[in-house]
């Protein structure tokens, strides 16, 4: 069969679900079940507004938590700390092996390592002059 790679015109979702939905029936066919769920902690002010939280997923036996953010005066005050907190209990509750992120050279490297997370890796110049770190905990 002859292949043909296009460039989309006007990227969306959809596109990443359509990939990630290959790429999800072919770790299906080889790999092992991976056990998927997602993870939503919304943070709430008095108004009942969403104004942070923290978003993630499960899968092959560790917790992504891809998005986290404590509102701005809200900082300081052991708020991040309790949704990580509560990300691990989750995965411990499950049987899981730990929780694994990334966060940039501007953002709260020393935030996640004062709560036990080490790096495994990181990308330089990411964005340029900084760095991308991962890190994870194991649970």
């Amino acid at each position: 069969m002859a292949y043909e790679i296009v460039v989309a015109d006007a990227v969306g979702a959809e596109h990443r679900d359509l990939v990630g939905g290959i790429l999800q029936e072919y770790n299906n066919e080889v790999g092992p079940a991976p056990g998927y769920f997602p993870v939503a902690l919304l943070v709430k002010g008095e108004d009942g507004k969403v104004a942070g939280g923290l978003w993630g997923k499960a899968a092959y036996d560790w917790i992504f938590v891809e998005y986290l953010v404590v509102p701005k005066d809200a900082r300081g005050q052991g708020l991040g700390s309790k949704l990580i907190g509560m990300v691990e209990e989750m995965a411990r509750k499950r049987g899981l092996v730990g929780v694994w992120l990334d966060t940039f050279s501007f953002q709260a490297l020393g935030f996640y390592e004062k709560l036990g997370y080490v790096r495994l890796g990181e990308i330089e110049d990411n964005p340029r002059g900084g760095a991308r770190y991962f890190l994870k905990k194991r649970v």
